[in-house]
């Protein structure tokens, strides 16, 4: 069973940045799972530059819903996966008509299939309970499950980082320094 390290921060916190450095001392096959939807011309201008970022070396398979069905595809057994972001995720089951308790089902599923794969995973996700209160209902229920989703990921989790102005800061586990 390999390791799951759980990277969380706020917007521009540099979590990708930390998670792809992480993935880069991996030694084997390092495999990115997007989650995010290209749906308008400005996401499509971020997901380039966030591939661009990357080694070509490494593969990326874009999965909006299924994570855990993409995980057992891959079949990786050494290097290292990346999953890039729950939050991105949520959003987009949360748009798709799934429920809370769906959620939560689909992300044990998740991490099931992580702890059956010999690679280190890497999670990342926003942390989303820092601000204030959305004003509409849809918002609200966004960061509820968002929050309920970052705390099974970092329960389940070996190590948890929380990225402060581009700092890890260590929650859980060792620390890499």
């Amino acid at each position: 069973m390999g390791k799951i390290i759980f990277v969380l921060g706020g917007a521009r916190s540099g979590k990708s940045s930390y998670a792809l450095s992480l993935a880069k001392k991996s030694k084997g096959r390092v495999v990115f799972i997007a989650t995010c939807q290209p749906k308008d011309a400005e996401m499509k201008k971020r997901i380039k530059a966030h591939k661009l970022a990357r080694p070509l070396s490494w593969e990326t398979v874009e999965e909006y819903i299924n994570i855990d069905q993409a995980i057992d595809k891959i079949k990786i057994k050494s290097g290292c996966l990346i999953i890039d972001c729950l939050t991105l995720w949520v959003s987009n089951l949360i748009l798709g008509g799934y429920n809370q308790d769906e959620i939560e089902n689909k992300i044990n599923k998740v991490l099931s299939s992580l702890k059956k794969i010999k690679a280190k995973a890497i999670i990342v996700s926003n942390e989303v309970g820092l601000g204030i209160v959305p004003q509409n209902k849809l918002g609200r229920d966004f960061r509820d499950v968002a929050g309920r989703i970052n705390q099974i990921a970092a329960s389940q989790a070996d190590e948890t980082v929380f990225m402060v102005s581009g700092l890890p800061l260590p929650i859980k586990g060792r620390w890499r320094g």
